[in-house]
């Protein structure tokens, strides 16, 4: 240990760079597994909070955001009739191009009745809508262009007022934003339109008996929220996880390659050091675990520094950029200590071959 500590001191400015080289590593591979944790938190956060436990949509639509959906005409009040239903609640979605103040903006629209839900679960700030000119905006979306309560904003060439802020449904993606279901009707050109249902079962009946009452009508599927809200996450991150893993791992290849390549140099500077140790008895194992006691140490120190750097820029992100949601999960603390000693011991192996194939004999002749 020792004698390790004292190779690594040697040369600060190389352990300034191995360390610095796992902090950002290791920063880089939290923030973007917490982006990813967030953003598919995100994805299902209309679902986890919607009222009911069954979603009934159109047949052959088994996911909420993926793909429109339409329910024949009638069919609230025929799944309402099935017995274990206490409530449907009809509610029409689409997403659509916003024009706030001259700049196009992708958002998705909920159409619902407030005294039924479906709607927004968490107002900053003002009310549910009591008119069909009346809308709930998303607040990092109104933040973002300048609106505020009581702005007036156009929505598929109709005015309205914005009467609430909703908290908690914006994404990087896209934003939430809710008005009554009789106001997306006209606003879609769709009287009587339903996109799906929100059902409620009774008390003590299973869902999952429901669920296949309901799906023996025709022209709708019902799923269980959670199969919604897992069918929503493999749709999104068929797209997005390889891209977030694929750059976690070059994180990781880099900040494996940086502390190596320096335990590597100051072995080969040592080699004399390291063969006059072996000319006197040490063994291979011995001077092994000099080099892999330096790795340790660099990626230990640089994962505490990374672990504390991730947090940081997490929420600078955060506040700079509201739409992005960075969410630590309790396995990342492990996750983090085991993906550190992994980059060590890999680290290792560069200079471990310098030291097998070392031969005191040689040094001393140089």
């Amino acid at each position: 240990m020792s004698l390790a500590l004292r190779n690594l001191l040697k040369d600060k400015t190389r352990l300034a760079l191995s360390i610095g080289g796992i902090a950002l590593a290791i920063m880089l591979i939290l923030i973007l597994d917490g982006f990813r944790a967030g953003m598919f938190r995100q994805i299902t956060a209309y679902v986890d909070h919607s009222t009911g436990s069954i979603i009934v949509a159109q047949e052959g639509v088994n996911n909420l955001l993926g793909i429109s959906s339409l329910l024949p005409l009638g069919a609230a009040s025929t799944v309402k009739k099935a017995e274990g239903v206490a409530d449907a609640v009809p509610i029409l979605s689409q997403f659509v191009i916003l024009d706030l103040h001259g700049k196009k903006q992708p958002a998705y629209m909920v159409g619902y009745s407030p005294a039924r839900g479906g709607g927004p679960w968490r107002l900053a700030a003002g009310r549910e809508p009591s008119s069909d000119r009346e809308v709930v905006f998303d607040r990092v979306l109104a933040e973002r262009h300048e609106i505020q309560l009581g702005s007036a904003v156009e929505i598929l060439d109709k005015d309205f007022t914005v009467v609430g802020l909703s908290d908690g449904t914006a994404s990087w993606m896209t934003s939430f934003f809710f008005v009554r279901k009789t106001a997306a009707e006209d606003l879609l050109l769709a009287p009587g339109a339903t996109s799906f249902l929100l059902v409620t079962i009774e008390d003590g009946i299973s869902p999952e008996v429901v669920r296949d009452r309901i799906n023996r009508q025709s022209g709708v599927n019902a799923s269980l929220k959670s199969d919604i809200a897992a069918n929503d996450l493999k749709l999104f991150g068929r797209y997005f996880s390889a891209p977030i893993q694929l750059m976690s791992g070059i994180a990781f290849l880099v900040g494996t390659l940086v502390v190596g390549l320096v335990i590597y140099t100051a072995t080969v500077e040592r080699r004399r050091e390291y063969g006059v140790l072996k000319a006197i008895g040490a063994r291979n194992a011995l001077l092994y675990r000099v080099v892999a006691t330096q790795a340790l140490i660099a990626a230990l120190s640089g994962t505490i520094i990374g672990v504390g750097l991730a947090f940081a820029v997490s929420e600078w992100i955060m506040v700079v950029r509201p739409q992005f949601l960075i969410v630590f999960e309790s396995f990342n603390a492990a996750q983090t200590i085991l993906i550190g000693l992994s980059m060590a011991l890999i680290a290792a192996l560069f200079p471990a071959r310098v030291l097998a194939e070392l031969a005191p004999a040689e040094v001393f002749r140089k």
